[in-house]
């Protein structure tokens, strides 16, 4: 088959949807298809394009066997109603003018977030006769406005109507998780319309590496330390505050260290709290290049997954599955009711604590630094379950059978 990508995020963007958009595509070649994805200049999570993309409108590449066509995004580290509008027209416009510049997809796959580039997602699928794939990664507007960052009445309009028109172009939907199907059932989304593929962890790239001679451990003095591990994005509804009011409780405990590892400017903004709050035993780190993942993974005893109060229930984040598959014990600061408290559940490789809660959160970390044994269980709990439910070459396999049965039909 003939794929089409769309997504506004792509390698060598190290966190969010770009790795799993780039292994999807890169699987895809494997098996034998060809793959074009529709992304942008790489400007995540930094929020500016990186210095190698500056300067240019259309980028074509080649990566890996896939076909990479970049586009021109207006982007800003100032996030504002303003610019994330002019994100999404400078996407939609010249995304579209990429995408003309090649074969005739049999299938396209698009995204979201976000949802303006549904219209010339919609437009391709007209032109070329091509079947569209709703991938869910998020529901918009809901989670946006439940977080607050949307509150103007007539731009929740417009992006209300803008998710309708989004399922109703779709041949098919495929979300990450049963939550997400419950809440696009109750918008009128016919249920035979709906695929459930989780999103995947290739498994043979992360796994559950030793402690021992640990190079993450070695270069950041953490060598005899009880690790308590953060990495990813760090944004509204993480809040990574509590994990590091959580440090302040921990602080008798000389050899735990609690390490996030994130963007710059967001580790300098929480850099300025742990100040305010005197958490001298977090480690703020910056992001490691991808081939070094399992092994920072690895140098965690524990791994964190932290989300506020305010969260909708079918927010599922993805770093889930690639702690588990780490062999790692998970403790999960989440709202008890949620798609990631279930997934937690589920797996048996971790503890959930009330989020926005330290003193439960500090009490989680204390208790398995007591008990190696059950931090020890829950790491091989949660590698087994990554292993029979998450892995990469499963999804693909699902993957690979919703094409081929859009584009037969």
């Amino acid at each position: 088959m003939r794929i089409l990508i769309y997504s506004y995020n792509y390698y060598p963007e190290p966190i969010g949807i770009a790795p799993l958009m780039t292994e999807l595509a890169e699987g895809m070649v494997k098996r034998g298809h060809e793959v074009r994805v529709l992304t942008a200049m790489p400007w995540y999570p930094e929020g500016e394009i990186h210095p190698l993309y500056k300067g240019k409108f259309f980028l074509t590449e080649k990566i890996r066997g896939v076909t990479v066509q970049r586009s021109y995004i207006w982007t800003s580290k100032e996030r504002n109603l303003r610019n994330r509008i002019g994100f999404e027209f400078s996407f939609m416009f010249f995304s579209l003018i990429q995408a003309l510049k090649g074969w005739r997809p049999d299938v396209i796959l698009l995204t979201v977030p976000g949802l303006p580039v549904c219209i010339p997602a919609a437009l391709l699928g007209g032109i070329y006769g091509s079947p569209v794939i709703l991938n869910l990664q998020d529901i918009l507007p809901d989670a946006a406005v439940h977080v607050g960052l949307i509150s103007n009445e007539k731009l929740i309009k417009v992006l209300t109507n803008l998710e309708r028109f989004a399922y109703r172009i779709a041949t098919k939907i495929s979300v990450i998780a049963d939550g997400f199907t419950k809440n696009i059932v109750a918008k009128g989304v016919a249920l035979e319309k709906i695929v459930e593929i989780p999103n995947w962890v290739d498994i043979n790239f992360i796994q559950p590496l030793p402690r021992e001679n640990n190079y993450f451990r070695q270069v950041n003095n953490l060598e005899d330390k009880f690790v308590v591990l953060y990495s990813g994005n760090i944004a509204l509804t993480q809040g990574l505050e509590t994990v590091i009011e959580a440090a302040t409780y921990l602080k008798h405990i000389t050899d735990i260290a609690v390490v996030i590892v994130g963007e710059q400017k967001a580790l300098a903004r929480l850099q300025n709290y742990c100040s305010k709050c005197g958490a001298s035993n977090v480690h703020l780190l910056p992001f490691q290049p991808r081939e070094k993942l399992p092994e920072m993974l690895a140098a965690a005893d524990v791994g964190l997954v932290v989300q506020k109060k305010n969260v909708l229930d079918f927010n599922m984040p993805s770093k889930i599955q690639v702690l588990l598959a780490s062999g790692r014990a998970i403790i999960a600061s989440v709202p008890a009711t949620g798609t990631a408290a279930s997934a937690i559940h589920k797996s048996g490789g971790g503890i959930v604590t009330p989020p926005e809660d330290p003193q439960s959160l500090a009490a989680s970390v204390e208790d398995l630094y007591n008990h190696r044994d059950k931090l020890i269980r829950l790491g091989n709990k949660g590698r087994a379950y990554a292993e029979q439910n998450y892995a990469f070459e499963s999804a693909l396999d699902k993957y690979e059978q919703l094409f081929a049965s859009v584009v037969r039909a």
